[in-house]
């Protein structure tokens, strides 16, 4: 199988370029946390504590709710709903690179109260990790990043503090657009369109904690793109190990750039049925039961990828 490749950014000069494979020839995703995790049920947009040992996630199908679990020892815990979520849709959670603020989508009504109805859009929100390790109450991001009548998605925050989203039919842009807001100490400037060349659209911006690069979706592709300077590298599509035909979301990388996340509703390679050997209602339900059933999972794959800085 064909090597794919990219242009790195060499540590010498942002200007010169080494290419490197991102995704080895031979890999192959695996299903993460099987029966924990990724479930028969659908599951996206996972976000990593800065330790690596606690991981959110959104699940759901009618309504989207948070959830997360902890590592302990080789295994993870039983997951909760965190406790500001559960009632409204809220999806797409994504720890700041220092712990301390967890920012997420939902279409809960700006004021809490009895008798509220959810919101027609979906806004970007965040909650204050507090000194007893809970959360504060829910905080609505405000204009110019949220704007009345348009739906956002997917925040990623850098370490700098600037965020970056995905929306449809925002600022007069058609189709789903990637957009950048810099944040200047005490608020965020207005969103700026990110659009690199190769691509007509771009969803759920992962960008490192450096703003070195950035994965994202175009289509159902995974595809990644480099800072240079104050724009960005031509789209580079990852290759078949990755973009197999099937349905791809959320993208996140490790902090080291060795392990690509992403939601998926792959079974290709994953899994087959015995065609020597028909299945009985009871072997039916087992394969429905299981996480590789057509619904989204989170996925991971080994991949090459700068160390965030």
């Amino acid at each position: 199988m064909k090597t794919i490749f990219v242009l790195l950014l060499t540590a010498c000069s942002p200007a010169v370029f080494a290419q490197t494979a991102v995704v080895d020839s031979t890999a192959l995703p695996q299903v993460f946390a099987p029966g924990v995790v990724s479930t028969p049920y659908e599951e996206w947009a996972t976000s990593f504590s800065p330790d690596g040992r606690t991981v959110y996630w959104s699940a759901g199908g009618v309504y989207w709710t948070i959830c997360a679990s902890e590592r302990v020892g080789d295994a993870w815990s039983k997951p909760w709903v965190l406790p500001f979520s559960g009632a409204w849709n809220d999806t797409d959670p994504f720890i700041t690179p220092d712990g301390q603020r967890l920012f997420f989508i939902s279409n809960r009504p700006l004021v809490k109260g009895a008798g509220q109805a959810p919101r027609k859009n979906f806004h970007i929100w965040f909650v204050d990790r507090l000194p007893s390790g809970g959360w504060s109450e829910p905080r609505h991001l405000d204009a110019p990043v949220n704007e009345e009548g348009v739906s956002n998605f997917a925040p990623c925050v850098t370490r700098s503090g600037d965020l970056y989203f995905c929306s449809r039919d925002r600022d007069g842009h058609n189709g789903m657009n990637g957009f950048y807001a810099r944040w200047t100490g005490s608020g965020y400037e207005t969103p700026r369109l990110i659009l690199p060349a190769g691509v007509d659209g771009l969803q759920d911006p992962f960008v490192s904690a450096d703003s070195r690069y950035m994965v994202f979706i175009n289509g159902n592709d995974l595809y990644v793109s480099y800072r240079q300077g104050d724009t960005w590298s031509a789209a580079q599509k990852l290759g078949p190990q990755v973009n197999d035909g099937a349905g791809n979301s959320s993208p996140y990388v490790s902090p080291d750039g060795s392990r690509l996340y992403y939601s998926s509703n792959r079974v290709r390679g994953l899994y087959k049925r015995d065609r020597d050997h028909t299945l009985d209602y009871d072997g039916l339900t087992r394969e429905l039961q299981s996480p590789l059933n057509g619904s989204g999972n989170i996925l991971v794959i080994p991949v090459h990828l700068p160390a965030a800085t």
